[in-house]
């Protein structure tokens, strides 16, 4: 707009000017030029405008796709970030059920394995008191046996009393036969009341 404000004052001023024809033309064909080259240059810095106006067009929407870009990653990283906890949250929640679960086991193994030492105690208890039993009983036998052999001999013994040795034992003078009898009757009677069996 400058410039054909320009142009047309300088072709006022070469119209209106005392000076020769050939000086006009001379102004005029320079003035023409210099129009032409300011023409060239608007319509230089016009096509110049035109792209720039392009290339920021491109470069707002380009911002507007990387600002979508953007808010959807972030977005993105919000729903991650959520997981991440929700996961972390359920880790932590699977991680204490599973000590509750390893301290009620831990619990109920230490109160088996304190009834398994209890049982164990008690079998060797009374293995030791079975073991005690079997060796009186053996005692016993073999004490039963030995009363046995003592009482078989005082009934054998006694069998063997005739009416002669009754006389003989009752005599009253010397009683020699007495103190013999009762001698003998006494080692029957230690030797059964050595076999008694003691608890």
């Amino acid at each position: 707009m400058k410039i054909r404000i320009l142009t047309f004052i300088t072709a006022a001023v070469a119209v209106c000017s005392p000076l020769a024809p050939a000086r006009a033309d001379a102004e005029t064909d320079r003035l023409r030029e210099a129009l032409r080259s300011a023409t060239l240059q608007t319509r230089q810095l016009e096509d110049q405008r035109t792209a720039l106006q392009a290339k920021l067009a491109d470069a707002e929407r380009d911002k507007a796709a990387a600002k979508a870009q953007i808010d959807t990653a972030k977005a993105q990283v919000r729903e991650v970030e959520k997981q991440h906890r929700e996961a972390v949250d359920e880790f932590n929640k699977r991680l204490v059920e599973r000590d509750e679960t390893l301290e009620k086991w831990k619990s109920a193994y230490e109160e088996a394995a304190t009834v398994a030492r209890d049982k164990d105690a008690a079998r060797a208890r009374f293995e030791g008191e079975a073991n005690a039993y079997k060796a009186s009983t053996k005692g016993c036998v073999a004490r039963n046996g030995q009363m046995l052999k003592a009482g078989r001999e005082l009934l054998k013994e006694y069998r063997s009393v005739t009416i002669g040795d009754t006389i003989v034992a009752h005599e009253p003078m010397l009683g020699l036969r007495r103190v013999e009898i009762q001698n003998r009757i006494q080692d029957a009677g230690d030797r059964i009341l050595d076999q008694k069996a003691d608890q």
